[in-house]
């Protein structure tokens, strides 16, 4: 294989990613496909309304369980990335011309769904002027404007933690916001190489600084040791994070970085009580967690801590 589905050249480290099968998953990890009526009908609303979803465009594992409980998370900017991490779905690529429309769109949608919690995230788009910071912040206040009532989480990419997008980002006041670190320092550069770990927290500290709840992501299974999550966790703590996931990695397509091990139910629950001892306000670990799963209860439970 030397070209990807996308019809764009493999990069030398797809093709030494692909030289590793597939993994088997362990029993833990298996997901039954729920395809009742809530499901099929916000599949239909996401398709007539043009939308891109994290959770069709990252394989979520929780696609089928979420929408059928009317969760989902909006993907905007388009479903092309100017950024290739090694365990991301989304197609690396030149995304299409900027959709002004589209907040709108993201609003509307919200509203036909009845959404009391809105997920919004994105692709990085690195070819605007702002880094696409407009574009966050503008779905965010329609969605506030048409849904009032309606909290929203936005997952953002670092903007390379200029502070002028950060601060129009932060202007549009998300009840979340969160910017997932996803892995350890020791192997950052090599799964996240357009990123930098120490970047990442500072946006953490910036949104946190400017009286946001914060929230972040880590990935296991890219070859962290469990020394190295328990300091990542310190590190986000450290940073101002309130929230945190912990989550498996689950492997795209052979283009993708092998799965170096599968963390057992238990051992998310170690990490799990690690990070309450840190002090993070709302904790969610295990295998099929994943950034956006059960947003709305983890905010309300991280509201309440640090009211107490």
């Amino acid at each position: 294989m030397t070209v990807a589905p996308e019809g764009r050249k493999l990069l030398r480290l797809e093709v030494r990613n692909a030289q590793t099968p597939i993994e088997r998953k362990p029993p833990w990890i298996k997901v039954r496909a729920r395809m009742g009526p809530e499901y099929t009908q916000l599949k239909g609303l996401v398709q007539r309304e043009g939308l891109h979803t994290v959770c069709e465009e990252a394989g979520c594992p929780n696609i089928f369980e979420c929408w059928e409980d009317r969760e989902a998370t909006f993907l905007i900017g388009g479903d092309q990335c100017t950024r290739r991490c090694d365990f991301c779905q989304i197609d690396t690529g030149k995304p299409a011309e900027l959709d002004r429309d589209e907040p709108r769109r993201v609003a509307d949608s919200v509203r036909a769904m009845g959404l009391r919690y809105a997920t919004v995230t994105g692709v990085a788009r690195d070819d605007l002027p702002d880094g696409g910071a407009w574009l966050y912040a503008e779905t965010v206040r329609a969605i506030k404007e048409l849904n009032p009532s309606t909290g929203v989480e936005l997952l953002i990419p670092d903007f390379n933690a200029e502070p002028r997008r950060l601060a129009e980002v932060f202007g549009s006041r998300p009840e979340v916001l969160a910017h997932n670190v996803e892995t350890v320092p020791r192997i950052f550069k090599r799964i996240r190489p357009a990123f930098t770990y120490r970047r990442s927290l500072a946006v953490l500290t910036a949104a946190r600084d400017s009286g946001l709840v914060t929230k972040s992501n880590l990935i296991l299974g890219l070859g962290e040791t469990a020394d190295e999550v328990r300091g990542a966790l310190a590190d986000l703590r450290a940073a101002g994070c309130d929230i945190v996931t912990i989550t498996q990695y689950l492997r795209p397509t052979a283009r993708h970085h092998p799965v170096e091990r599968w963390v057992t139910p238990e051992e998310f629950d170690e990490f799990a009580r690690d990070a309450q001892a840190l002090g993070f306000s709302g904790v969610l670990a295990g295998p099929l967690v994943r950034s956006s799963y059960r947003a709305g209860r983890l905010y309300a439970q991280a509201v309440g801590g640090r009211a107490s």
